[in-house]
């Protein structure tokens, strides 16, 4: 934890220190304005070890701690994508599954979502959250399931058919991932889902904080 006597160092410091303290606890991705005020941080840093001579040993301690902790969260990753089907229109399965592309990108940080597969690769081990949403005529029974890695059923949206009209279904849940994890989604076989450029059925996540 970060000591701020001022005896030991100078207001300034104890600032500095107090405020990457906080950062380093959230452990979360930063914003841009929040890496720009990191960037100025790391410049007062840097003036401030230039001018270290004749300053305790404890100051210098402190200041190369704070600097190894800039460094951790600066290079934690910046992950958030959202897809949509959108202009896919209709799609239906009738032998089997079927793999769903989403080809229309809203947010791609990161770029661990890959639009030719429609698969998320997690970059990192960590804590993700997860969310998708699904519409379709209701004269068809409708799906959206997420596997991880291809095999392993994570979330579930399905609706019976149920008349005239059409459904709307979501769901999401924050998952533990380990690097290079994949995430994509499927119809199940005899159901379907539609989208159009209004972006009704979508499939999001961001990456909540590395482990």
């Amino acid at each position: 934890s970060v000591s701020c006597q001022t005896t030991i160092m100078s207001s300034r410091l104890c600032s500095l220190l107090l405020l990457v303290q906080v950062l380093v606890w959230s452990n979360s991705a930063l914003p841009v304005d929040t890496q720009s005020e990191l960037d100025k941080i790391r410049a007062t840093l840097e003036e401030m070890k230039a001018q270290k001579t004749g300053t305790s040993l404890v100051v210098r301690e402190q200041l190369e701690a704070t600097e190894r902790q800039l460094k951790d969260i600066r290079d934690v990753p910046k992950v958030a994508f959202a897809v949509s089907l959108g202009g896919n229109g209709l799609q239906k399965s009738t032998s089997g599954n079927k793999k769903l592309v989403y080809k229309d990108v809203l947010t791609n940080i990161g770029q661990a979502y890959n639009v030719e597969t429609g698969v998320f690769t997690a970059p990192v081990r960590g804590v993700y959250y997860v969310r998708f949403t699904a519409n379709a005529p209701t004269n068809y029974p409708m799906s959206a399931v997420l596997y991880k890695n291809n095999y392993s059923i994570q979330l579930i949206a399905h609706e019976q058919t149920s008349g005239e009209g059409s459904d709307t279904a979501s769901n999401g849940a924050t998952l533990l991932l380990e690097r290079g994890d994949t995430l994509s989604m499927q119809l199940w076989h005899q159901t379907q889902i539609w989208d159009n450029s209004n972006h009704h059925s979508t499939f999001s996540g961001f990456l909540l904080f590395p482990l």
